[in-house]
């Protein structure tokens, strides 16, 4: 039985159906209100677990030190890097958005080396050159039956959002794994409910200083009407809460299940497999023109990022 694999390739699922149904979201409810919306239903859904687990709604155990490190990891993550990400859906879409945060293993093995003295080995370097190939490969190429040079087929804002998104995806990941190293001293490390609890109340932490950096953002730009105005929004709220179940909640879930009954490399590898996955629905219901190229690319760049758990 592969168990293990089963669940991982169920977790690259669940985010595909996340990055749909957000891109859906935020064309309906606009991305800031959106960020706001499923962050807080995701603090709920954790707080809800952690509650049923240990009788509080909040990691009551936390020390100070992995609050820190962990309020650094949701601003970078969540505020800038999911910032990026959502407003990347509305002008490239969620299937290039999805490809650019295969740049998160990379940007995290970098930030590891400085922040966490982690080692680079070989085969990370060489990830890094094939998932940027394999994103090259992708967003450039000619118009149909042009012999013009090879020029970028997206909008550079939108680019930049790609790269912003997956970016702050992996330097988020790294302050979070500096916060739960923390947070592992604070609690009994004999009692394994405690210890299990630790991916979702480090991600309880990280959603709450997403949600109060998004309102601070929403108070600058004042669109708190357009906040009300989503909520009245019944498909938006719909499709919000869908993406939110099978992503910071379910996905997040299954992934910790997934390395309990297989290598962490290859869950990691599996759960990878978004942006190839996330092809065939985007034309389904989208209807958006997918080229081999652009399917070529994708699956190199899964390939790079698989090279860093060899």
């Amino acid at each position: 039985m592969y168990t293990g694999e089963i669940i991982s390739l169920g977790v690259a699922c669940s985010w595909t159906i996340t990055a749909l149904c957000f891109e859906y979201a935020g064309k309906r409810i606009g991305t800031l209100s959106l960020n706001i919306l499923r962050l807080s239903l995701a603090i709920v859904m954790l707080g809800l677990t952690l509650f049923y687990f240990t009788g509080y709604f909040l990691p009551v155990d936390m020390g100070a030190k992995a609050w820190f490190w962990l309020a650094i990891s949701g601003f970078i993550g969540y505020v800038l890097g999911d910032y990026c990400l959502f407003n990347s859906y509305m002008i490239i879409g969620s299937r290039f958005g999805q490809l650019f945060m295969t740049l998160a293993p990379p940007s995290a093995a970098i930030a590891g080396y400085f922040v966490l003295g982690e080692k680079l080995a070989l085969t990370a370097w060489l990830g890094m050159a094939v998932t940027l190939f394999g994103i090259g490969l992708s967003i450039v190429g000619k118009p149909d039956g042009s012999r013009k040079r090879l020029s970028l087929k997206l909008p550079i804002k939108g680019v930049l959002l790609g790269v912003g998104a997956g970016v702050g995806q992996g330097i988020g990941l790294v302050f979070s794994k500096l916060g739960m190293e923390h947070y592992m001293q604070d609690i009994d490390l004999a009692n394994q409910t405690a210890v299990f609890l630790v991916p979702f109340a480090s991600t309880q932490v990280r959603a709450i200083v997403g949600v109060a950096g998004f309102l601070i953002m929403m108070m600058w730009t004042k669109q708190g009407k357009a906040l009300i105005s989503a909520l009245t929004n019944k498909r938006g709220m719909a499709f919000t809460t869908a993406g939110t179940i099978f992503g910071p909640f379910l996905g997040v879930s299954f992934s910790l299940m997934a390395v309990q009954y297989t290598e962490a490399g290859i869950a990691s590898t599996l759960m990878a497999l978004t942006p190839i996955i996330i092809l065939l629905p985007t034309w389904l219901f989208f209807k958006q023109k997918i080229t081999i190229r652009e399917v070529i690319g994708a699956i190199i760049s899964v390939l790079g990022v698989a090279l860093f758990f060899v």
